[in-house]
């Protein structure tokens, strides 16, 4: 596939940041994830060549594959997708940033998992994943079981728990996309009230980011937006 326009849209992408930004009247930098989840190894290379550094990938098989590359070993990695607690042996250790934590026994298998790899010391970092909205088809804790899950997940003694994150409901209601980013970002803030110091929102994707942005995120994940269409797959 051809990325010749990924620098081009890149620059769209933090154009509009910048405005809605400025709109909402807020400063914190945004990190934009490109997440290359059907794309081949050359939308990883297009997009370290374009300044992106933070790469991301839903599937853990996918992401391994272009991990273990010399291209692939440029990147930061985040893993964004649903995590099964089975494959939690494949990806401590190996992702920056974990983004879909979402039970106590994730939790506690990443750690185990984190207590036993060669990096002395280090933590794995990682995010709860919440679903704001409700969704049944989506995965996520509950609203109300996240404080507890989040002071459980911040015990765990190799993992670093750094934010939450979540994914708006898949509509053109902007109403809606908003509800479900501020929900996110209220919740944040009662959290670091009790104690947690948790700096990173990770929300937004190609079709609502610009919400996501004004609502306070701190991570985007983009892929459409930045490569073009998949077909039938859109992140």
């Amino acid at each position: 596939m051809d990325f010749g326009a990924l620098p081009e849209r890149l620059a769209h992408v933090r154009a509009e940041i910048a405005r809605r930004q400025a709109a909402a009247g807020r400063t914190d930098p945004v990190t934009i994830v490109a997440v290359t989840k059907g794309f081949g190894l050359e939308a990883v290379e297009a997009a370290l060549a374009a300044g992106l550094a933070d790469v991301g990938e839903n599937r853990v098989q996918e992401a391994l594959e272009k991990l273990d590359t010399p291209v692939g070993r440029q990147a930061k990695w985040h893993l964004v997708g649903h995590l099964q607690r089975n494959k939690a042996k494949h990806v401590a250790g190996r992702f920056a940033l974990i983004h879909s934590v979402d039970s106590a026994e994730l939790a506690e298998e990443l750690d185990k998992r984190a207590g036993g790899g060669a990096a002395h010391g280090a933590k794995q970092r990682v995010l709860l994943q919440v679903n704001v909205a409700g969704e049944t088809q989506k995965s996520g804790c509950a609203p109300a079981d996240a404080p507890a899950l989040a002071h459980r997940v911040a015990a765990q003694p190799h993992l670093a728990l750094e934010g939450l994150m979540t994914i708006a409901p898949f509509t053109d209601d902007q109403d809606v996309q908003r509800r479900t980013f501020r929900g996110l970002r209220v919740l944040r803030d009662a959290l670091q009230e009790e104690g947690l110091w948790l700096p990173t929102l990770s929300m937004g994707m190609s079709a609502d980011y610009g919400i996501a942005v004004e609502e306070g995120t701190t991570v985007i994940r983009l892929g459409t937006v930045l490569f073009g269409p998949r077909g039938a797959v859109t992140t």
